[in-house]
């Protein structure tokens, strides 16, 4: 990948870095941080890219600006930053860790509108939830101790995949950049507590019922009955502050349940449909198709060694 920077034609001076993909390479790069970084001129002072960036740090030490918001940086810390997001890296030559680039395409490639991709992708969500927040859209997310070393060697197999460039790397690549983000799907599922702590009670009611019934015949009518609603003005609410409907949320909470339960169980693709809320097994496997551009069986297949 090469990025390249250019200035902001909006009149506002700061530098914009582009992905820029070499042929035949994977739409996805690495960069290690600490002295790599600092020999790349990645610490240039505040700018934004085009692309979708995941930041993973090993140990305590550095910090990051993004937005009005500055982070001491600690080990477990994971950061999402969205396209567009102004931060400044010059925190990170004492930061051990990752970070990984990448453009929308490499998950929806066939998109007509990435920008719509990238905040409408099942795996993407939580580069698009915090794109309204006051402070920046970078959002900060803790993988746990135990899963620390895991997400290293993820991260450090990726690199070399890309460097190494062996057969069948393309696909590699992207296979290790999909666990990545299926990890960090994970990391943000705790949305209600996320929610209740940015002053969101609302938004923390409606995914608390969310989470409760998903698996159930859970409707639009039966959510805003519980936050008393109208569905309407429930579907404008969430809609404005997280830039999907609750039907979309309901959706995703089952389809991320199913991932799960197709690539730890050996359950039926027909049972994991029931588990998650789809008594209709052609409707579930049309919908997970839909969302993730291959079958459950497809998932179960490409998420098991």
């Amino acid at each position: 990948m090469g990025r390249t920077r250019e200035r902001d034609k909006r009149g506002g001076g700061l530098p914009i870095y582009t992905f820029e993909a070499t042929p035949g390479a994977p739409l996805v790069s690495t960069l290690r941080f600490g002295r790599e970084l600092a020999a790349s001129g990645g610490l240039a002072g505040l700018h934004s890219h085009d692309f979708l960036t995941l930041a993973f740090f090993e140990r305590e030490g550095g910090w990051l600006r993004s937005g009005e918001r500055r982070w001491e940086l600690r080990a477990g810390d994971t950061f999402v930053i969205p396209p567009g997001e102004v931060h400044d890296p010059r925190g990170l030559a004492d930061a051990g860790g990752w970070a990984v680039f990448f453009p929308a395409e490499v998950l929806a490639p066939s998109s007509s509108d990435v920008f719509l991709s990238w905040r409408t992708h099942p795996l993407l969500f939580p580069f698009a939830a915090g794109v309204d927040r006051a402070g920046g859209g970078a959002r900060r997310l803790i993988v746990p101790p135990e899963n620390r070393l895991s997400w290293s060697a993820h991260l450090s197999a990726l690199d070399s995949e890309i460097r190494e460039r062996q057969d069948g790397y393309r696909d590699a690549a992207l296979a290790y950049l999909t666990l990545l983000l299926v990890g960090v799907s994970r990391l943000a599922a705790e949305v209600v507590g996320d929610l209740k702590l940015n002053d969101e009670p609302l938004l923390a009611e409606v995914f608390g019922f969310v989470e409760e019934r998903y698996s159930e015949r859970v409707s639009l009518r039966d959510v805003a009955r519980a936050v008393n609603l109208s569905p309407g003005h429930l579907t404008t609410v969430v809609r404005r502050k997280t830039g999907r409907t609750v039907v979309e949320w309901i959706a995703e909470r089952r389809l991320a349940q199913a991932r799960r339960l197709l690539v730890e169980t050996d359950l039926a693709v027909e049972e994991v449909g029931h588990r998650v809320g789809y008594n209709d097994p052609t409707y579930f496997v049309k919908s997970f198709r839909r969302a993730h551009g291959t079958t459950p069986l497809g998932w179960r297949h490409a998420g098991r060694p």
